[in-house]
């Protein structure tokens, strides 16, 4: 269908807005909203509406959606002000106001773009053939859905508790970056049937299902939670939680923020390995995303330059994905902070102009902008307040992003802050104790420790973090200047000599230009405990 109105064009079959016969680049997002916004015209288009047609069901915030109307109307002229097309009711919704010329298909009306209810619980058997979700095929990103928690208890009283549990891990997970909750009010429909994971995937279009159950012992609560593959039926997560009946509400909002802050990562694992099985023969932007996440979990030199040429292709593919650009930005400023990959002054400024476009592009992506903060503030020296500031609304956005968490955390403790950054890195390690980037919470925690002159404490820590990644500079430079603190010079040459294999160029001097070091006095005893452990001036 082909919709005119006033010197705009918007062709759904080909997906394109143009302005007198010149395309206008927009997101997916927010030609879908357009396109929902104009079919739909004769009426208010809620809330709700809008996050079935053009999330899915996915539950997203204020700020996001407001920022996709606000792009809406800065493509087509619009403002906010003025509302010439797109009018905002108060309470209600929007509408598109404007005079519309359509042609094209006959009968294509706003009726026939509503998305036909799908079947219910039983209205296929577990080894019915269906099409299988649309990720497995298509370019989106994981999608999962919460199943009512389930009341093993004898008391039926606690079925109030189980549904708020339910509820409170898909507001938690509503708030992880690119991925798709599928809404309670779909998900609820399942309360009290037999499930099978495989054709509640089927039916509800998702990968992945958290499924749980209550039980109450007395004045105690038993939670438990699982993820699961809804393709294989593969258990990936599992987890327990207690608690006391004195207040449930905090107990509900503990074990979500854990649930949330576990699964991120879990889900991210189980993505990059589902395209060992069945990657498509023409990944897409997505899938070239996860390319990259791989090669930077590798955390070598080979491993970030496989990453920069994965994401190079993704932003071929779609020049204006901002995970892709943020991730960019992320893995060059990872380059730039090892010593890997030596980096003009000119293309660190692109970095930065880069991190900065997907921050413009996806404000209210916790993950955007978190990597996009991590590469302005090793890459940019008058960028680094604001980088700050990223961080902050980062943690708005996800405050159960563990990783977040943890890079914000030695952002604070470099800045003198090493109280707020512990805690900051001890809330990452409650939430999720067995992440997989365990090493780097460590790490922050040995640099925390060194910037109080902890030597001991210092040591732990970042012989910790090396048990899990001998690759890791920060906790190598740690030890370093820990052993050199605690009078042990041969233990700091050590740590020395492997810092110098990881970069064998390495200078006191070059570690000072590359890497931020806001504390003046915190840089005075890297300088002077490397330099007596043999690190070249």
């Amino acid at each position: 269908m082909i919709y005119r109105f006033g010197s705009f064009t918007l062709d759904t079959g080909r997906r394109e807005l143009s302005r007198d016969g010149a395309e206008i680049a927009v997101e997916p997002q927010v030609f879908d909203l357009l396109r929902v916004l104009i079919e739909r015209r004769d009426r208010v288009v809620s809330r709700d509406d809008l996050l079935d047609a053009v999330w899915n069901g996915r539950i997203v915030s204020e700020a996001t959606l407001g920022s996709r109307i606000n792009a809406a109307r800065s493509a087509i002229g619009d403002t906010g002000a003025d509302q010439r097309w797109i009018r905002t009711l108060p309470r209600k919704g929007v509408r598109f106001v404007g005079a519309v010329q359509e042609s094209g298909q006959e009968g294509v009306r706003a009726a026939a773009a509503e998305p036909s209810p799908g079947p219910g619980p039983g209205a296929a058997s577990a080894d019915a053939p269906g099409p299988g979700p649309a990720w497995r095929t298509g370019p989106r990103l994981p999608a999962v859905a919460v199943l009512p928690f389930t009341n093993l208890s004898a008391d039926p009283e606690q079925d109030y508790f189980a549904d708020g549990m339910t509820e409170e891990i898909i507001t938690a997970l509503s708030r992880v970056s690119g991925l798709f909750v599928i809404a309670r009010s779909s998900t609820f429909t399942y309360r009290g049937a037999a499930i099978d994971v495989r054709r509640v995937g089927r039916e509800l279009g998702v990968g992945y299902v958290v499924a749980g159950s209550v039980r109450r012992g007395g004045s105690r609560l038993r939670i438990t939670g699982q993820l699961i593959d809804a393709g294989t039926g593969a258990h990936l997560w599992a987890d327990s939680f207690d608690g006391g009946l004195d207040d449930v509400f905090a107990l509900q909002e503990r074990v979500a923020a854990r649930a949330a802050a576990a699964i991120e990562p879990t889900l991210q694992l189980a993505e990059i390995g589902r395209l060992g099985r069945d990657a498509p023969a023409h990944p897409d932007a997505y899938d070239r995303l996860l390319r990259a996440n791989a090669r930077l979990a590798d955390f070598t030199a080979a491993g970030m330059a496989a990453a920069l040429g994965h994401l190079d292709e993704a932003l071929a593919l779609d020049p204006g994905y901002a995970p892709a650009m943020a991730a960019a930005a992320y893995c060059r400023a990872q380059c730039h902070f090892q010593g890997w990959i030596a980096q003009s002054e000119a293309e660190r400024a692109a970095a930065v102009r880069l991190a900065w476009a997907a921050v413009e592009r996806a404000p209210g992506d916790a993950q955007v902008l978190f990597m996009a903060a991590f590469a302005v503030w090793n890459m940019s020296e008058t960028g680094r307040d604001r980088a700050r500031d990223l961080f902050g609304r980062a943690l708005l956005l996800n405050p159960n992003s563990a990783l977040a968490l943890t890079l914000a955390g030695w952002i604070e403790t470099m800045c003198g802050r090493a109280e707020a950054g512990r805690a900051m890195v001890e809330r990452a390690l409650q939430l999720n104790p067995r992440d997989p980037r365990g090493w780097l919470m460590a790490g922050v925690m040995a640099v925390a420790a060194v910037s109080e002159a902890d030597y001991p404490e210092a040591v732990r820590w970042a012989e910790r973090a090396l048990a899990q990644n001998r690759r890791f500079a920060v906790a190598l430079r740690a030890l370093a200047v820990a052993h050199a603190g605690l009078g042990q010079p041969e233990r700091a040459r050590q740590a020395v000599d492997e810092l110098l294999e990881i970069e064998p160029e390495l200078t006191v001097s070059g570690f000072l230009a590359r890497i931020p070091f806001p504390v003046a006095a915190l840089a005075h005893r890297y300088a002077e405990a490397l330099a007596e452990a043999g690190l070249p001036a």
